[in-house]
């Protein structure tokens, strides 16, 4: 009858057996044990039908809302003059050119300005609208902004220009939508 050996070859001297590694079923029953604690302090109940049978019910809070989405509908006429006043507030530095107007769905605008001279400028851009408006704005080597801007922010892009140049503002709207821009001189 054959026989089998516990150990299949004799161990080198000096060397240690590996730790047995953690058993799986203690692991278990290990997360077993704290999922039932941290039910334990959970507590059920429920409405039968019968007066008295809750002590104090909880009461979501009522979301409340962060912006009226009718706010952002376009405007025009006198109105429009009041927006662009409300989004950009006059400062001490001169404009060098400023256009506020209403864009239709689809519509893209060219505005081009005078013959700017060497310097820093600011560029203060808003819209109105329930989408985005697209602002791009290049002189005529080089791309300044490009930019989607979403309704209800402003944008103030400061930039410098080592040439005499025209800029170019190129306004596009997939939707209705009220625009504004003031370009100024630092």
């Amino acid at each position: 009858m054959p026989s089998v050996r516990r150990i299949s070859a004799l161990r080198p001297q000096g060397t240690a057996r590996a730790a047995k590694a953690p058993r799986p079923a203690a692991a278990v029953a290990l997360g077993l044990a704290l999922a039932a604690g941290a039910l334990a302090g959970c507590e059920y109940t429920y409405d039968d039908g019968r007066a008295g049978a809750v002590q104090g019910a909880t009461v979501a809070p009522v979301p409340a809302f962060t912006r009226d989405p009718l706010q952002q509908d376009p405007v025009s006429g006198a109105d429009l003059g009041d927006w662009v006043s409300r989004v950009l507030p006059d400062s001490a530095a001169p404009n060098v050119q400023a256009d506020a107007g209403l864009l239709g769905s689809g519509e893209v605008r060219t505005v081009a300005s005078p013959v700017l001279e060497t310097g820093t400028y600011t560029l203060s851009l808003a819209c109105r609208s329930q989408r985005r408006v697209t602002f791009t704005v290049s002189t005529e080597t080089l791309t300044l902004v490009d930019l989607g801007l979403r309704c209800g922010i402003n944008r103030e892009n400061v930039f410098y220009l080592s040439t005499k140049s025209v800029l170019t503002v190129r306004l596009e709207a997939g939707s209705a939508a009220n625009y504004a821009f003031r370009l100024r001189r630092l």
